[in-house]
């Protein structure tokens, strides 16, 4: 059986093959009624377009890239635990990139290798993306930034610390965020509150201390030493982490941990030193991940918006795909979006005495 072709999709719809071609690009100007003819007619003889010949028809590639970083990620899968940060990520993107035509690309970058160039340099010329999704670190990455703008590849940067205009940036504010938890847990009476730090190359690692250390300043709390553990976003940093918290001699009645994966290791250290969660230690993550609400108890946690955030970076770069190019470029764009404090029974008031 011959393949269906756009001529036949024209043909059916009773439209030129000019019209076809606007709506399978996603072209503006086209009338909703058109549209829906010619989709209607694409769908009733299975016609699906050519991904390489649109891309030999025009300037773009139809391809979105999102750059994530190579060791966190393999960790986690090779832990068999899976990455949802990632996994949000690519929800909001791939349905973005389905409602417009697109193919979404999940690329894994060394920044700790010693050929980040090279490898960022082959990806661009390979696959020609119309656009990349930054994820930390490579959001602030000066190698990789500095090779997207010398190949000309428009990017947002998702969750950056370094806010200056080098594209547009999406993000929460991870210091509000922060000190949000650090007070919650002030409020619930709390005074020696630990503090696990995630990944020292991720912006918002530092972000979320900067908020604890404010909120505890802000209420007069000394910081003790040995109270603000190093991190890594795993499990098993964070079950150290709090291993060391839980064995000082003045230990802490309350463990903030800069993400649930930390937390959840927070709560099985407290578990192997036979002290409940909350009774003995409260504890509390960041991420609302699905594991925070499989969690006895389930965790409180900040939820951030990251399908919300992928979803708008990847709109912006289809939307600059589909401009003009003769139009003058859009201004660089900085997006904050809300999180939100999520209350669970992993938190309460410290025992008495």
């Amino acid at each position: 059986m011959a393949a269906v072709t756009i001529y036949d999709v024209a043909a059916r719809a009773e439209v030129s093959i000019k019209t076809v071609s606007r709506v399978m690009n996603n072209e503006p100007n086209v009338r909703p009624a058109m549209r829906e003819r010619v989709l209607e007619a694409a769908g009733a003889l299975g016609y699906a377009p050519n991904l390489s010949a649109r891309s030999l028809a025009g300037s773009r590639s139809f391809v979105i890239a999102v750059f994530a970083d190579a060791s966190l990620t393999l960790d986690h899968w090779r832990s068999e635990r899976g990455s949802d940060y990632l996994s949000r990520i690519q929800l909001g993107a791939t349905l973005e990139c389905r409602e417009a035509g697109y193919h979404l690309l999940v690329e894994l970058i060394d920044h700790d290798g010693p050929r980040v160039r090279q490898e960022v340099g082959a990806l661009l010329a390979a696959l020609k993306p119309d656009g990349v999704i930054l994820t930390p670190p490579s959001c602030d990455d000066e190698i990789v930034l500095e090779m997207l703008d010398k190949a000309g590849t428009p990017y947002v940067r998702l969750a950056p610390e370094k806010a200056e205009a080098r594209g547009p940036r999406i993000h929460t504010d991870d210091v509000a965020a922060g000190r949000e938890v650090t007070e919650h847990l002030i409020g619930l009476g709390h005074r020696r509150i630990g503090f696990i730090t995630g990944d020292s190359r991720y912006g918002a690692s530092q972000a979320r201390r900067e908020g604890y250390v404010a909120a505890m300043a802000a209420h007069g709390l000394a910081i003790e030493d040995g109270w603000i553990r190093e991190g890594d976003f795993t499990f098993e940093s964070g079950h150290a982490a709090a291993q060391a918290l839980l064995s000082l001699p003045d230990r802490p009645t309350a463990i903030f941990a800069s993400s649930d994966e930390m937390a959840l290791g927070a709560v099985a250290a407290a578990g192997e030193a036979d002290i409940a969660v909350p009774g003995g230690v409260s504890v509390a993550g960041f991420d609302d991940s699905p594991v925070s609400r499989l969690s006895r108890p389930q965790l409180t946690t900040v939820r951030q918006p990251l399908v919300e955030m992928s979803s708008l970076a990847t709109r912006m770069l289809i939307g600059g795909a589909s401009r003009n190019p003769s139009a003058e470029p859009p201004p660089p764009r900085d997006e904050l979006l809300p999180f939100a404090l999520i209350h669970r029974a992993s938190t309460a008031p410290p025992a008495a005495g």
